[in-house]
């Protein structure tokens, strides 16, 4: 009933981003029931076939179905990325009250760290982290979290801020408590809206740097799939078979977009701005 009612308050354009959402989600764990994947026993057709009904998303260079490609490269995409996105929002969080109650020079060594972050550009850092790394999965994942955390440490430092400024905080403090139990108890919640916020924003981005990593070959390798892995070999074939790389380029598309949609959905209800008057 609750589940109802909460529905009922998105409007049309959340009901179209939950809905591509969840059939993304739901092709990601059809792509790992099924084992989806590089196997020999994909090819079943002719070499660059295009979209049909025997293969709707037609056959690459070798003759794979491409179906069953593109499920087991969102499970890849959306796992790698939900994984670092979660590890960015406990160290994110950690790190942004720790900074924002207590500040002084813990508060500004975070803020110089997350300064070092932000000055490189995303593509050289994922290629300094690829060179120290390797390419594969470990480099995705950490990518994605050194290219997201320093945002998400700022904002949730500048919510703590405010919230340490609550007459509660302030009470809690007078009582006695100590600041790891002030954390805990009362900025930490007050602070969940914006994680939960900043993390949507996050898988997007990271959505976007898997795809950018696989694309340049610093990210997961052959033979397993991914979305810019599909979007890398589908490059090679453009002119021949541009399905290739269009079909998992539109997966990544709707995927960010879907994911960004929500994310100023739950922005909207969870961090209101209170109007301004224009006098």
């Amino acid at each position: 009933m609750r589940l109802r009612t909460r529905l009922r308050t998105l409007d049309l354009l959340e009901r179209i981003a939950l809905g591509c959402l969840t059939v993304l989600v739901a092709a990601a764990l059809a792509g790992f029931a099924c084992g989806a994947g590089e196997s020999a026993a994909l090819i079943v057709g002719p070499r660059l076939a295009p979209p049909s009904a025997q293969w709707p998303f037609g056959t690459d260079h070798l003759g794979r179905s491409m179906l069953p490609r593109v499920l087991a490269g969102i499970g890849t995409t959306l796992l790698l990325s939900t994984i670092a996105v979660l590890v960015t929002a406990a160290l994110s969080t950690l790190l942004g009250i720790v900074a924002g109650y207590r500040g002084g020079w813990l508060g500004e060594l975070v803020l110089r760290l997350a300064d070092v972050l932000s000055a490189f550009p995303t593509i050289v850092l994922a290629i300094l982290v690829a060179a120290i790394l390797g390419p594969g999965q470990t480099t995705t994942m950490s990518s994605i979290v050194l290219v997201t955390i320093p945002l998400m440490t700022r904002l949730v430092r500048t919510a703590a801020r405010t919230v340490a400024q609550r007459e509660y905080v302030t009470s809690a403090l007078i009582s006695g408590a100590g600041w790891p139990r002030i954390l805990t108890r009362h900025v930490l919640p007050g602070v969940a809206g914006t994680v939960v916020v900043q993390a949507t924003y996050a898988l997007s981005v990271g959505i976007l740097v898997e795809g950018g990593l696989g694309f340049l070959g610093f990210g997961v390798q052959p033979p397993q799939s991914s979305l810019g892995v599909l979007i890398q070999q589908g490059g090679i074939y453009l002119l021949a078979a541009p399905w290739l790389l269009v079909v998992p380029g539109i997966v990544l598309v709707v995927a960010i977009l879907a994911i960004n949609v929500l994310g100023d959905g739950l922005r909207d209800r969870l961090e209101p701005r209170e109007p301004r008057s224009l006098a």
